[in-house]
């Protein structure tokens, strides 16, 4: 047991603040930055899954369209680029919010648009020819206390209740255990809509698309200010009948969006490759994602190079929300996270883990992400996603088409499209009541445990947010 320790934390200690996507990063230099005015049909603002999706469906539509990319760091920089790799139908908040605020009909249209936009991720990477890992196997949430096997049974009736009932299959110990043999499964629930990806291999695969459509891709260029008509870079402007803003978790860096999104920091460790008895033992030779019920959310899965990526919520939120590179490390989280996956798997406790990074997501002060366009100022947006990205990004690019283009298309008439999200409060109650409800998350798990049952705790959350 003492050789286990000081092998993790030599790992630990040794390990990349890298995100393991860029890990077989190419070598390519950068692109080059703007280098004066231009002009162009369609700027956009950000050069992440929102913006290239974007451009990609755009181009598709209508070849002729002059489209910029306008990129502060490199493609993929942020969320993109640092997630955990779950292109996933979930969607950040529940359905019977979406009920409530809406219809039930548009409340089943959005999940029936969620399900299908994992298939269209894998439909265009394989006609693309854009190799990212892409596995389409599923997602399994483990449940691992009673209160946890009580709420995944209350999953699957409300599921069914509601009207989707293939959503969900809910799964005794045996079953669970045969797909993630972590410890202390006592059963969960299964769902077929959710599939694996290398999000830095799609990125730059996706990147590569986009400019041989015709998109340019400036990197290195820092957007000062956007507005009708017009995008101004300490390199020149760029002017464009159509400006689109995806600047997900770095929005509130503009003074006009100040209070539109909080950015929340998610971190992630990866594992050195796995033996492969370990990996068979521990049910980790799959390419399932995978969780278990608590509230405040981890995620996990094994990835095509044999390694376990694992993450975590739990980082504090940072007054005046500040985004820093300094913020994408923090020990006392990612220790955290890498004892949470040693308790899922103690054999791993002999595995080092080589990387250990992080990065801002964006969450809108209902939770409830939006794409919407105004054509009277010319100017589009889309996010933020609340870490639920990788796909939505995708469906928040074909309703761009169709809102820019003025495409007809069902997609138009989902809930997300032009919903208006409150703003969020201003400083410090911003800082006061982001991270109360961080702990608050922390307190409901901590009550499941002492209580085996379903915490009050978290009921209360989800009627204040309807995050689920």
């Amino acid at each position: 047991m003492a050789w286990s320790q000081s092998r993790t934390e030599q790992g630990v200690r040794n390990s990349s603040t890298a995100p393991v996507w860029t890990f077989d990063r190419d070598t390519r230099p950068r692109r080059p930055a703007l280098p004066g005015d231009t002009s162009a049909d369609v700027a956009v603002v950000g050069a992440g899954f929102t913006g290239l999706w974007a451009a990609y469906y755009l181009l598709k539509e209508q070849p002729d369209l002059k489209v910029v990319l306008l990129e502060r760091e490199h493609a993929g920089f942020g969320a993109s680029g640092r997630n955990g790799g779950w292109c996933s139908s979930i969607f950040p908040v529940s359905l019977d919010r979406v009920r409530k605020l809406y219809t039930h009909r548009a409340a089943l249209d959005l999940q029936r648009a969620m399900n299908e936009t994992v298939d269209e991720v894998g439909r265009v990477v394989a006609d693309e020819a854009i190799d990212c890992d892409f596995a389409a196997e599923g997602f399994v949430s483990l449940a691992r206390t009673p209160a946890q096997f009580a709420r995944a049974k209350a999953t699957v009736y409300s599921a069914k209740t509601f009207g989707v009932e293939s959503q969900w299959q809910l799964l005794n110990a045996e079953q669970a255990q045969a797909k993630i043999n972590a410890e202390g499964v006592l059963g969960g629930i299964h769902t077929s809509h959710c599939a694996l990806l290398h999000p830095g291999k799609l990125v730059r695969g996706l990147a590569a698309r986009v400019e041989g459509l015709g998109a340019t891709v400036y990197e290195d260029t820092e957007v000062t200010g956007m507005g009708k008509g017009r995008v101004e870079t300490a390199r020149g402007t760029v002017t464009a009948r159509v400006v689109v803003r995806a600047t997900e978790a770095f929005t509130p860096q503009f003074a006009a969006y100040r209070r539109h999104v909080a950015p929340l920091y998610s971190l992630v460790v990866a594992t050195e490759p796995i033996p492969d008895a370990v990996r068979r033992d521990a049910g980790l030779n799959s390419r399932l994602a995978f969780n278990d019920m608590r509230h405040l959310r981890i995620y996990a899965h094994p990835t095509a190079a044999g390694r376990l990526v694992f993450g975590g919520r739990g980082a504090p939120y940072h007054f005046g929300s500040k985004v820093s590179p300094v913020f994408d490390a923090d020990a006392g989280i990612h220790n955290k996270i890498i004892k949470t996956m040693h308790e899922f798997f103690p054999a791993l406790a002999d595995v080092g883990v080589s990387h250990r990074w992080g990065g801002p997501l964006g969450v809108p002060r209902d939770w409830f992400p939006s794409v919407g366009y105004d054509a009277g100022s010319g100017v589009a947006w889309a996010g933020p996603y609340v870490g639920d990205g990788v796909a939505t990004s995708n469906l928040a690019g074909r309703i761009l088409r169709n809102l820019i283009t003025g495409r007809s298309d069902e997609l138009n008439r989902l809930p997300v499209v032009n919903h208006t999200s409150p703003r969020w409060e201003t400083e410090p109650f911003r800082w006061v009541g982001v991270n109360a409800g961080l702990k608050a998350a922390a307190a409901a798990d901590l009550e499941e445990r002492l209580t085996n049952k379903p915490s009050k705790v978290s009921a209360l959350l989800e009627k204040l947010t309807g995050a689920h």
